[in-house]
């Protein structure tokens, strides 16, 4: 039986509900027996690493709200728990729940840096920026391990292909020779996602990510090492953190951010009931705040999945926090946006092929 209709706190998880995914034809419910089963400790979800093995490398997309056209997601579930993680859903097409499945059944991807290479390989590839962590995040702890995310920087960087990276994992701070070199070649850009400067916060929010301090240090750390990075204050949740905005970019931009976004919280498919269950868990005191205001600006629902809306929202609350990230950056001197200018000119479709200059030594 699934343990997800019942709510519990598990220390280092952020989901306090397992709910099954909104594919499956039946649902499970908790049930006392009489004999006191429901008192009964439930066994430690532990996380179990999966292999997986898709058939292509770069996925596509088409949407205006987002910088980039093309991607590649190292993992599928993500061990950071962020409650708030609008990729929970996703594991609804793997039978498997958005709550703790998503947290504890990470699916790795053995060989997808040769896929990756070959793709780029193929005569018709026009080169354009490839993202990392549009999905989930590509440092987080499996990959320790697998070192996917390092693998496909290698590929990217033999062929001289520009990359996007979106993480708050310190993680990335040891592929720092790898962005290093990139940099050098206009190549890389990274950002750096910081929600909140409160530890007691990111604990429930996002229990197994890096703290903002660390976050902090590695925005220097890369900024120091020429390596450009930006601040993603990702997602704004009204009463909750938003409160926080000023002061986010502030320490980013004390910290080298070269650039700064925002998006609003978005709850699409059953990530709505996880969040609501996870607030009125932890903060059950100002839930209802919480939920109102965020229906205000999203026209009266928890999710406004329109293009040109469900980033940043509508309607006086959601203009009143874009009009206060955009006097903050001005005031810190920091652009407001995540797009970039790296170099696609470079491109190397077959990196073990002789240079031009080289046929005429």
């Amino acid at each position: 039986m699934r343990q997800g209709e019942r709510a519990r706190i598990e220390k280092g998880r952020g989901s306090v509900t397992n709910p099954v995914g909104r594919f499956e034809p039946t649902r499970l419910e908790v049930e006392d027996d009489g004999w006191g089963s429901l008192d009964e400790l439930p066994r430690r979800a532990e996380t179990i690493l999966v292999a997986d093995r898709p058939r292509r490398a770069i996925t596509r997309n088409d949407s205006p709200d987002v910088p980039f056209d093309q991607s590649v997601t190292p993992y599928q579930g993500c061990e950071h728990g962020c409650i708030y993680c609008f990729a929970r859903p996703s594991h609804s097409y793997w039978n498997l729940g958005p709550g703790l499945d998503f947290e504890t059944r990470i699916f790795h991807k053995p060989g997808l840096a040769q896929l990756l290479d070959r793709e780029l390989s193929s005569p018709g590839y026009v080169c354009k920026p490839i993202n990392l962590g549009a999905n989930t995040d590509p440092y987080q702890p499996a990959e320790r391990q697998h070192r996917t995310t390092r693998g496909l920087l290698e590929v990217l960087l033999a062929h001289r292909h520009p990359v996007t990276i979106v993480t708050k994992g310190a993680l990335v701070l040891r592929d720092m020779d790898l962005l290093s070199r990139l940099a050098g070649q206009r190549l890389v850009k990274v950002h750096v996602s910081l929600t909140t400067l409160d530890d007691g916060l990111k604990r429930t929010l996002e229990p197994r990510a890096a703290s903002p301090a660390a976050r902090l240090r590695v925005i220097r750390a890369l900024a120091d090492a020429g390596v450009p990075v930006g601040v993603l204050l990702a997602p704004m949740i009204p009463a909750l953190n938003d409160h926080e905005l000023e002061q986010l970019l502030e320490a980013a931009a004390q910290n080298g951010a070269s650039s700064a976004g925002f998006m609003m919280l978005r709850l699409p498919h059953e990530l709505g009931r996880l969040f609501e269950d996870w607030l009125r868990e932890h903060y059950p005191a100002r839930a209802d705040r919480v939920l109102n205001l965020l229906r205000d600006a999203r026209g009266g629902r928890l999710n406004d999945p329109r293009f040109g809306h469900r980033m940043r929202g509508h309607g006086p609350y959601a203009d009143l926090l874009a009009a206060r990230f955009r006097a903050s950056c001005r005031r810190h001197g920091i652009p407001d946006g995540r797009g970039s200018d790296l170099d696609t000119s470079l491109f190397l479709r077959d990196p073990g092929a002789p240079e031009q200059g080289v046929l005429f030594r």
